[in-house]
């Protein structure tokens, strides 16, 4: 029996008997994983913070993440004093995370992967990426409203920018320990963009707005600049938008400028492939795993199942939804002046879920009408939306921080 006894303390049944709540952890692990493996929704970030989740709420596993308090006195220890006492996650958290290192660095494999040529060729429809940040500043200021001081509300908005590694820069920056929280919301919302911009869609556009043929616009209103020498304008791009965001926007250049690097050493080409490939492969997969993993195990029972978590989660979705209202509703305004009108779609773009939510606009116009492509168009906004969220967040930083 003592045998027995002894192999039961072993196994982690008796403390899930005596806190059940990690139970309910389990299953937000499992519904995220069959999201992200089932539907492929944003696989590469929700599998591994799907995972961190499941990890840490094990009981007596030591794969969570300890929030620093002034009776642990975490933040004071080197990083081997925190590897000994609460091991591996917790020193890939305050090494990586809590600096602040990886979010820039995946902006670096971000600008790799990106083609800032769609952007250059339809700049008039770029401002319709700062529109859609509406939503980050109305639930900013809802949130302060209801109770959220304004650092935490400024968090909590930032998700309305629809970028994962900008969320959570700026909650390592305002409000740490609400990191897991809005980091889970982010990208669960990011994954579920096939669904929120359809529907946002279907409440604002009408048929007629939607059937709007960007080609035959183009045809009938012919852009009168158009750029000679494409592969220098492409090169040029992130140095000058690097240059101007960091003299107006300084607090957004860890993030603006390592994305305009990580496009830059793809723009040059042969000379900088080597770069390329490291900032885009190697780079970016491994800092992806240690934020994912790392950001996961910050979702432990006690800090997720509370009421400020839910408050977040709906704040979240409203941040979310009011960005893609914001941007259609701004693509409506304008068409109101102009001959040359644009489909309501571009406006649904202008969040930073990159090419996700281009995908989902051309794939909702040719519904309407099978030849109407815009995807090209729409990922001018799209790509616009990923550095005004950048920006959005370093104003933020700056005015809060």
């Amino acid at each position: 029996m003592e045998i027995l006894d002894k192999l039961y303390s072993m196994t982690g049944l008796s403390a899930i008997i005596a806190e059940p709540q990690c139970l309910i952890m389990f299953l937000i692990a499992f519904v995220l994983l069959y999201l992200g493996i089932k539907k492929e929704y944003e696989p590469l970030l929700l599998v591994p913070i799907a995972f961190g989740i499941l990890i840490a709420n094990f009981p007596g596993g030591a794969m969570d993440v300890v929030p620093a308090t002034p009776e642990n006195g975490i933040m004071d220890k080197t990083l081997l004093q925190i590897a000994n006492e609460y091991g591996i996650m917790n020193l890939i958290y305050y090494a990586l995370i809590k600096t602040g290192v990886l979010p820039p660095i995946i902006f670096m494999g971000v600008g790799a992967l990106t083609d800032f040529g769609p952007l250059l060729r339809n700049l008039r429809l770029a401002i319709f990426g700062a529109a859609a940040q509406i939503g980050i500043f109305t639930v900013l200021l809802v949130s302060v409203m209801l109770g959220f001081s304004l650092k935490e509300a400024a968090s909590l908005g930032i998700i309305g920018g629809a970028d994962g590694p900008t969320a959570i820069f700026t909650t390592i920056k305002l409000a740490p320990h609400l990191l897991g929280p809005i980091a889970i919301a982010a990208y669960s919302y990011m994954a579920l963009v096939p669904v929120i911009i359809p529907m946002v869609v279907k409440l604002l556009c009408t048929k007629k707005e939607l059937t709007i043929n960007m080609k035959e616009q183009e045809k009938l209103y012919p852009s009168k600049n158009e750029i000679k020498n494409m592969r220098v304008a492409k090169i040029i791009f992130p140095i000058a938008v690097g240059t101007v965001v960091g003299i107006l926007v300084p607090s957004a250049v860890p993030l603006v400028g390592m994305l305009m690097f990580g496009n830059l050493v793809k723009e040059i080409g042969a000379n900088t492939s080597r770069l390329f490939e490291a900032a885009s492969n190697s780079i970016m997969n491994a800092a992806t795993i240690f934020l994912g993993l790392s950001v996961g195990a910050t979702m432990t029972a006690d800090v997720f199942l509370e009421w400020t978590t839910i408050g977040i989660v709906i704040g979240g979705f409203l941040a979310f939804a009011i960005s893609i209202a914001g941007g259609i509703i701004f693509v409506k305004i304008v068409n109101l002046f102009t001959k040359k009108k644009i489909n309501p779609l571009i406006g649904a773009t202008g969040l930073s879920a990159v090419p996700m939510a281009s995908r989902v606009a051309n794939e909702i116009a040719t519904k309407y009408d099978k030849s109407n492509h815009l995807l090209q168009y729409a990922m001018s906004s799209n790509i616009s939306g990923v550095i005004g969220s950048a920006v959005a967040a370093g104003v933020l930083i700056s005015f809060l921080g």
